[in-house]
């Protein structure tokens, strides 16, 4: 069928299904959906009477499924009306009346358009492949193992819609019973390109028609001859959500530039009192040495901090980049109309008191006045922002300057002065720290587009509660991610989404997890935690691209060994299989008692010499494409000597042009600490204490590299 002629034909039924007030499709209607698009079902035919139900199981030639077709009716074997392998006209007959009686107990006002008579499809592997419209992603196709068990096991996984073919193919390797659908104990793997089919086409349907909230092929009966829908199940949404305004990437990126670099910042607000926000975003501007015009706005006062203060920022001479807000929320919106007159492109809304205290009108109000004078807003309810390589520090918070190519940004205040803390704590270089708060318009795809172009920035870590356009979102971090890494920590992992659905697809598509896969989709790295996100950030930086999947292991400890080997495994990493000339390599700088293979243990009695030669041979062999190096404190070699001798082999190899990730655990006592220290700041990125930690960040490094095309292996 033409794809013209098909979504015709779809339309004409929907809008016949909309105009009798239904949302809910009956399986016969499905059935018309199913051939248009061509996902294959089994032969079926809709039986009104007893008689029709007998001619057409005697029609199919064999066991037939009996279920209830009814518009009212929506979950049918909870009704008692599904009947399975009926065969013989006294069979039929009678499971004909059973079904219409078990509905109309079920339902005594339910609507009852016959009973659907179905082949009965042949034993064997039962998946589902759905449709749902995630609030954050809009169309979403799902893939997993099917039938009773499905909301059991939830081993279902997530993509956008429309999937490409290889897209939907890559679903059938995402779910943690991948090898069922291969074959197992001498059962004949499926026709994996026909799952993929009802997957893509059921993706193309959705994206056809958005009216379309929910769609369930459950089960979809897969063999090794093909696969085929035991059911279908289609369910049109209520309402459609108001299109979000788009901005072109010029448009943002033209904006941000004049918000992260600019040359005039007005603060409106700003105040001569210590204790007020006005006087802390001015003392912070003035003090932090921002080269760029700054200019108070108040209009009760001539002077603050030595500047001359404006009555109103339409009185500010030429043109000004940003206006930064520190007033109460129930100024804000005239104090907007003039910056919106005064043609600022920017404003930057510390206040609180919006959307965040149900203050939803308030915080419209806001957003339809920017969107009339073409103003973008970041917040409200922020810290404010910090640009160190403008020398600008726009917060009421204490000020960070320290210049380096981390960006973060979090949509919590209290979050932002956790990365500050870290950020000061472990001298992380910073190119941004930005606060999102309510995200009334500038949001994470914003910043993404500028970060991704802004030479100051190689890596950006984003901590967020939720996306308002998440496909926004997988289009910049899709752009992004091939020149840098993107880390998020995404708060929140309910499946709240999943409480009103009417389909077992909807119901397995909580909000975690449709995140967690659509995240993996856009390239970004997923950090479990805060910290695991602010250590991600600060040492992906550090790290070398690795150029092969060799991982080896040097160890002065046995059992550190043992827990590193179990991290590699843990983050999806390959321990190396030594070669023989390898392992007899490494053995000529290890006592007798030591191991080679991998890990290599070569004991912690060793002197410096023999940490050294090792690392040497593991950044001199090409086989090689990344170390792990597990220290023990001990007084033969003390661990500053450690960290020398380290940071000065990876130095030599680095100006010879062999550069490998090397990371490192340290176990010892407090001296390891400055070590590690030392270690970081000389591109070698360790941790006292941890043996998880550092395989951690190498295994980020790696997902990055994959998805970046760096290495092979993206997904």
């Amino acid at each position: 069928m033409m794809a013209e002629d098909r979504i015709l034909r779809v339309r004409s039924l929907l809008d016949s299904v909309r105009a009798e007030g239904r949302t809910a499709l009956t399986a016969p209607e499905g059935k018309v959906i199913a051939d248009a698009y061509g996902i294959a079902v089994p032969g079926e035919e809709l039986a009104t009477d007893v008689d029709e139900a007998v001619a057409f199981a005697a029609r199919f030639g064999g066991p037939v499924v009996m279920k209830i077709v009814s518009p009212d009716i929506l979950h049918k074997t909870d009704a008692g009306g599904v009947i399975v392998g009926v065969e013989g006209s006294a069979d039929v007959r009678a499971a004909f009346h059973t079904i219409v009686d078990n509905a109309r107990a079920y339902d005594p006002a339910a609507r009852i358009s016959g009973v659907q008579v179905q082949e009965l499809l042949p034993k064997g592997q039962e998946v589902i492949v759905g449709a749902v419209t995630d609030p954050t992603f809009g169309k979403v196709v799902a893939f997993g193992l099917g039938g009773v068990l499905v909301e059991v096991l939830k081993d279902v996984t997530f993509r956008l819609a429309p999937v490409k073919p290889d897209e939907a193919l890559s679903m059938l390797d995402s779910i943690r019973s991948a090898e069922i659908l291969r074959g197992v104990r001498g059962q004949a793997g499926v026709d994996r390109w026909a799952v993929a089919e009802q997957i893509r086409r059921v993706s193309e349907l959705v994206a056809d028609f958005p009216e379309i909230a929910e769609v369930d092929l459950n089960p979809v009966i897969a063999t090794a001859e093909g696969a085929v829908a035991a059911d279908i199940r289609v369910i049109l949404a209520d309402s459609q959500p108001p299109p979000r305004r788009k901005y072109s990437r010029d448009e943002i990126l033209a904006s941000m530039r004049r918000l992260m670099q600019p040359r005039s910042v007005a603060v409106i607000g700003a105040s001569n009192e210590q204790g007020k926000i006005g006087n802390s975003v001015m003392r912070n501007l003035v003090d932090g040495g921002f080269a760029g015009d700054i200019h108070p706005v108040n209009p009760k006062a001539d002077d603050i901090l030595g500047r001359k203060a404006y009555k109103s920022v339409t009185d500010v001479p030429g043109e000004v980049d940003v206006a930064v807000f520190a007033i109460p929320a129930k100024f804000v919106a005239s104090a907007l109309e003039e910056v919106g007159r005064k043609k600022i492109p920017n404003a930057v809304l510390i206040p609180s008191g919006f959307a965040e205290t149900g203050e939803h009108e308030l915080q419209a109000e806001i957003v339809t006045i920017a969107e009339r004078y073409g103003v973008r807003l970041l917040g409200p309810n922020i810290y404010g922002y910090y640009s160190t390589w403008q020398d600008l520090c726009a917060t009421f918070c204490t000020p960070y300057d320290v210049k380096g190519g981390v960006a973060l940004t979090s949509q919590s205040g209290g979050i932002g002065m956790a990365i500050l803390g870290f950020a000061r704590t472990t001298k992380t270089g910073v190119s941004a720290i930005v606060g999102l708060g309510n995200k009334s318009d500038l949001d994470e795809d914003d910043l993404l587009t500028w970060f991704g172009e802004d030479p100051n920035t190689q890596c950006i870590a984003m901590h967020l509660e939720d996306l308002k356009d998440g496909r926004a979102f997988v289009e910049a971090a899709r752009a992004t991610v091939p020149k840098k890494p993107v880390v998020v920590l995404k708060a929140g992992r309910t499946a709240a989404g999943a409480k009103a659905a009417g389909s077992h697809t909807g119901a397995l598509a909580g909000d975690d997890a449709v995140y967690d896969d659509i995240l993996r989709q856009a390239g970004v790295i997923r950090a479990p935690g805060l910290n695991d996100m602010l250590e991600y950030a600060r040492a992906l930086p550090v790290l070398p691209a690795p150029k092969g999947d060799n991982v080896v292991i040097i160890t002065g400890a046995g059992g550190s060994g043992v827990l590193l080997s179990d991290a590699v495994t843990d983050n999806g990493l390959s321990l190396m299989e030594i070669p023989p000339d390898l392992d007899e390599a490494f053995r000529a700088f290890i006592p007798p008692f030591g191991a080679a293979g991998n890990p290599v243990d070569i004991t912690g009695g060793e002197p410096p010499s023999t940490y050294e030669a090792t690392i040497r041979l593991g950044l001199e062999d090409p086989r090689i494409h990344a170390l792990v190096l597990g220290y023990w404190h001990t007084i033969v070699t003390p661990p500053m000597v450690f960290a020398e001798l380290t940071a000065r082999v990876v130095a030599e190899f680095r100006e010879r042009g062999i550069e490998k990730p090397v990371v490192a655990s340290l176990a010892g006592d407090v001296e390891v600490e400055e070590a590690c220290q030392y270690l970081f700041e000389r591109g070698v990125v360790a941790y006292p204490y941890t043996t998880e930690k550092p395989v951690a960040v190498l295994g980020a490094k790696y997902r990055w590299a994959r998805e970046a095309g760096v290495l092979g292996g993206g997904t």
